[in-house]
């Protein structure tokens, strides 16, 4: 059963959802607010843009053209249907295709800016799993691993084109080998917190194709307060209610 929901924080954007499928998170929030975007972008890609969270916060920021892809044809036909209820048409476009066979098909050096929410956790065939696909698919490596990624975004990203990541923190030090061996450089990184006291559980890292060395440690973020309200950091996210 599908459900239309306001998109987190964001009272003039609705999004389309199933609670049988993988439903999007603060995650898709942070995101958009983290990656650099400024008047020289025009063309931006989501890979596995899910029922399109990102595509439709990034639209509130900038002009550009945003493509958002999605292997799963459930969660494509949910993200066309949030585009075409925010009337977003003419801003976003959401393809239905594995992101590898896209690229194959892509001319290179095409976008300016990608974002990925990408699978957490690696993949095998001794992985516990969720029986539902789709739910497997958003959570695995099981049909995108981080180092297509990162092959995807050498040859679609302009010179100097910006690759944007949120992901977990224990998986820092293979994002980071991985980009340098695509020739994406490491810019800025940040941390993420449930709360003061705790470990850090998201991680946002943006990296620039053929950039010059030159890492930014961020300030972290603390996502809620004691009593589970967000932050007044998350909530400068949102756009004013």
């Amino acid at each position: 059963m599908k459900n239309v929901n306001y998109l987190l924080g964001y009272e003039n954007l609705k999004i389309v959802q199933r609670k049988d499928m993988f439903r999007f998170s603060l995650d898709s929030v942070l995101l958009p607010n983290f990656i650099t975007l400024n008047s020289r972008i025009h063309k931006i890609l989501d890979i596995g843009t899910g029922n399109a969270p990102i595509p439709l916060i990034l639209s509130t920021k900038t002009n550009a053209k945003i493509i958002g892809v999605e292997i799963q044809e459930e969660s494509f036909q949910l993200a066309q249907e949030s585009v075409k209820l925010n009337h977003l048409e003419s801003q976003i476009e959401i393809v239905c295709a594995d992101i590898k066979e896209y690229s194959k098909m892509t001319e290179t050096d095409t976008f300016d800016c990608i974002t990925c929410n990408p699978p957490y956790f690696p993949y095998s065939k001794t992985s516990l799993v969720n029986d539902n696909e789709a739910k497997t698919s958003a959570r695995h490596e099981y049909q995108l691993e981080l180092e297509d990624i990162m092959k995807i975004s050498r040859k679609l990203l302009k010179n100097n084109g910006v690759l944007a990541l949120v992901h977990r923190p224990e998986r820092l030090v293979s994002i980071l080998e991985m980009m340098r061996k695509y020739n994406i450089e490491p810019k800025k990184i940040q941390f993420v917190y449930p709360k003061s006291g705790k470990d850090a559980n998201i991680l946002l890292v943006e990296g620039r194709k053929n950039g010059k060395p030159g890492l930014k440690i961020l300030s972290p973020l603390y996502s809620h307060n004691e009593d589970g309200s967000y932050t007044d950091q998350i909530k400068e996210y949102f756009e004013s209610r």
